[in-house]
């Protein structure tokens, strides 16, 4: 028997495959307890959880966060001097025309955008040693402006993590409960815009995503699910809970590439 299930906006959905064919089933969506959403699926279907072989999931709960800005407060750690490089992203506009043509707010507002001293050249060689000290005070205003995630993009760090790595382990220590990303495990391109971008949207749906995977898996299992659940990535493929959680952004489009994929086979 093998279960797959997709949770959107507004429907949760279920196919089963097994010796008896094809069945499928359809419920509300339940936020933000979308796992309970999949549940009443299961029972609507009349299956049994321990019969499950095979347990794939999809979403569309991280592009909704994006689309609706309801995801997580987050603050953003990077290079001195480059604070800016969310804002002003790219030159280019994508309504050429347009004189009326507003940028989209950035995901971090100013006020939240950090700034750590440290220097790295284009090679990832040490110019200047990370200043671990800062982060004392910069956490104390996070605290202050109840942050919930929290980004780190450093220049270069895309070919030397080193100092990001520092950051990371020094914030666990004072900050244990706050969700961390670093660009380095995300994004290893080299243009500090879409490292910096890409890295704050995992952050921004960081703990959304966590608590409602967590919750499913915990809640399979305690039906009695035997294989690991497996999550659509926005490539078409596919990952575990735990990866996922890792980089929760490659949910991003999970839901309209399987349906392509599907379409397509």
């Amino acid at each position: 028997m093998r279960v797959a299930t997709d949770v959107g906006g507004t429907f949760t959905d279920l196919v089963c495959i097994d010796d008896e064919g094809i069945r499928v089933s359809k419920s509300d969506s339940t936020p933000p307890n979308f796992e309970q959403g999949v549940l009443d699926c299961v029972g609507l279907s009349n299956l049994n959880v321990k019969d499950f072989e095979s347990f794939a999931h999809g979403t569309t709960v991280v592009i909704n966060a994006l689309l609706s800005r309801k995801g997580a407060k987050t603050a953003l750690i990077t290079t001195r001097g480059f604070r800016d490089v969310l804002e002003i992203a790219r030159g280019n506009r994508p309504d050429l025309f347009n004189i009326a043509f507003k940028k989209p707010e950035p995901f971090v507002p100013r006020h939240l955008r950090y700034e750590i001293s440290e220097r790295l050249d284009c090679r990832g060689g040490i110019v200047a040693d990370v200043a671990l000290s800062e982060l004392d005070e910069i956490v104390q205003c996070m605290q202050h402006e109840n942050v919930e995630a929290i980004a780190i993009c450093l220049l270069h760090s895309y070919v030397n993590p080193i100092h990001e790595r520092k950051i990371k382990e020094r914030i666990d220590k004072l900050w244990p409960e706050v969700a961390v990303i670093a660009s380095h495990e995300v994004c290893r391109e080299w243009r500090e815009y879409e490292r910096t971008s890409t890295a704050v949207l995992s952050a921004y749906v960081l703990p959304t995503t966590y608590r409602y995977l967590s919750d499913l898996e915990g809640r399979m299992k305690e039906k009695g699910l035997k294989p690991r659940p497996v999550i659509m990535q926005s490539n078409g493929g596919i990952g575990t809970v735990q990866s996922t959680l890792s980089d929760p952004i490659t949910l991003v489009e999970s839901g309209p590439a399987s349906g392509m994929l599907g379409a397509a086979a």
